[in-house]
């Protein structure tokens, strides 16, 4: 699916293509020849939509709670964001609703216990938020989201679980023209009922360790020291 969005004045300020889970009417069917299309890795750094109007000149690191800038963090460096969360149900489909999610699969616990968990699912949103809010401890002065570049939600999380996340810096950006602001492109790895330390992504068989269930590649700015 490809989804774009506009603003009160029809300019787009969003255009991005996903792919949707959708339940099958027949179990044997066979799925049709996929059809993938020419995507780039990334959001290239002269794309980014940097406001012309942000400024920094009166940036305070203390009022974030951590001194790292943008020349603080090297590719490959990996971040243990230490804490966790656990997902309480009632808190999840309150957040779902503000996200305008309407899927029975998180609201509907009658209809889930006649589906293949058994359960409700929580929404892959609500995971991706739950990741974000943990790498401020690491990433405190990572303070927008430019891009979204990519990435998967890998299995299924449910009420009662704990979520931990740890970052890799992926890319290191100058951004054209400024010289107090860059970009980090990240990969953030989410995973349920284990402590993120060791980094869990692959097992042995090349396929996502058992504890994954987010692997999502975006780019934020920090502040440059400059």
């Amino acid at each position: 699916m490809r989804s774009t969005g506009a603003n009160q004045r029809g300019e787009v300020v969003l255009d991005y293509i996903r792919w949707v889970m959708v339940r099958k009417r027949d179990p044997a069917a066979p799925a049709p020849a996929p059809r993938v299309p020419d995507l780039a890795e990334t959001v290239a750094a002269a794309d980014l939509a940097v406001p012309a109007d942000l400024d920094l000149a009166d940036y305070d690191p203390a009022l974030a709670g951590e001194p790292y800038f943008w020349e603080d963090y090297a590719p490959g460096e990996r971040i243990d964001h230490v804490d966790g969360l656990t997902v309480e149900e009632a808190e999840h489909m309150m957040a779902t609703r503000l996200y305008q999610n309407t899927a029975r699969v998180h609201f509907d616990a009658l209809a889930a216990r006649a589906g293949r968990f058994g359960r409700r699912l929580i929404y892959g949103g609500h995971v991706i938020s739950l990741a974000r809010a943990l790498s401020f401890n690491g990433l405190a002065n990572a303070f927008r989201i430019v891009a979204i570049n990519g990435g998967r939600h890998v299995a299924p999380l449910f009420a009662g679980d704990t979520v931990h996340a740890w970052s890799e810096v992926r890319e290191r950006l100058a951004l054209p023209g400024r010289d107090d602001l860059g970009a980090l492109r990240l990969r953030a790895v989410a995973v349920k009922d284990r402590p993120a330390d060791g980094f869990p992504l692959f097992g042995e068989d090349g396929r996502y360790d058992a504890a994954v269930v987010l692997d999502l590649d975006y780019t934020v700015l920090l502040p440059r020291r400059g």
